[in-house]
């Protein structure tokens, strides 16, 4: 008896908005790296002629009518079919011919996603606000989920059937990118990063980012994600707080009490006994929302080890 590896489909992703003078050269450098990967561009209410230019160059148009990164990869990994999928920004920064190595490296090691660590020789890459907020934003994700990237805001993903398949993609926006870090680390998923060409915008094409606005979106992610899965660290800091404040309103009022017997500052007492009241809250709070974590936990991991590891699905078939 032999066996026969069954073919590895690859499907490469490209979400665009206003990306024409940029996105013929992503599909082009993207069908030469892979050239038997299907090409799909998601346009997302472009108005430049983005959808048929990329059309030209040989990829799948589709369209996202909702606006906002999140939405258009919801509706990626929705609607497309296959093994491996390598996500990019349509704008041309992004080294396609890294992409090779990328899949080598998730289907061998049985991953569930590779990141493209960003490194750029050219400033106006990868601006200086963008940096700093970038490693700013990385050390927060890492204090809270004890391990992350080294690049949790890039775009240039290689992901398995498995984590597309049972990633439930709620951001609406650039945030996206921080959501699927924060999956992969609560889920223990095997993942790795290696480094990548970062270049810069071809003549023609424009940022979408605001290094304030979407920072602030992006931390904003981060503490609502650390809310809802360490509700016990979240609420226990809440209640320490409010118990610390309580006793430290109470000091004064339990000294007088000891030398006089009476109570004087009323409202004081009433203040402190309600933070006291707010902190032990907190506290049962924090600990019921852990058990209703780990119950959505388990599903979200039953839900992910339905799926089959890369290469395993049909990873041989019996042949006589």
């Amino acid at each position: 008896m032999t066996f026969e590896a069954a073919p590895t489909r690859i499907a490469v992703i490209l979400p665009c908005y206003n990306e024409a003078a940029a996105i013929a050269g992503t599909v082009a450098a993207f069908r030469a790296a892979l050239p038997d990967a299907v090409v799909y561009v998601y346009d997302n209410n472009s108005t430049d002629g983005t959808p048929a230019v990329a059309e030209a160059a040989g990829a799948i148009v589709r369209t996202e009518r909702m606006q906002g990164k999140g939405h258009v990869v919801r509706r990626m990994f929705a609607d497309v079919e296959a093994d491996v999928y390598v996500m990019a920004d349509g704008d041309a920064t992004y080294d396609a011919s890294a992409a090779p190595e990328m899949v080598r490296l998730l289907v061998e090691e049985r991953l569930d996603m590779v990141v493209g660590a960003r490194k750029s020789e050219v400033e106006a890459a990868y601006r200086r606000g963008h940096r700093l907020g970038n490693r700013l934003l990385t050390g927060i994700l890492a204090r809270i989920f004890g391990r992350t990237f080294s690049d949790i805001l890039s775009g240039y993903r290689v992901f398995s059937r498995r984590f597309v398949k049972s990633f439930p993609v709620l951001s609406e926006g650039f945030e996206i990118e921080t959501e699927i870090s924060v999956h992969a680390l609560e889920l223990r998923m095997p993942v790795a990063e290696i480094v990548t060409a970062y270049g810069a915008r071809p003549e023609g094409s424009a940022s979408k980012l605001s290094t304030y606005r979407d920072g602030w979106r992006i931390l904003n992610t981060i503490l609502t994600l650390f809310r809802i899965e360490r509700p016990v660290v979240y609420f226990g800091v809440v209640g320490a707080a409010l118990a610390a404040l309580a006793v430290i309103l109470a000091i004064p009022l339990a000294i007088t009490y000891a030398q006089t017997g009476l109570v004087p500052r009323m409202p004081t007492a009433l203040l402190s006994t309600g933070l006291m009241i707010l902190a032990f809250l907190n506290g049962f709070c924090g600990i019921i929302l852990d058990t209703v974590v780990r119950g959505r936990r388990e599903v979200r991991r039953l839900a992910y080890l339905a799926l089959p590891a890369p290469g395993a699905g049909g990873e041989s078939r019996a042949r006589a």
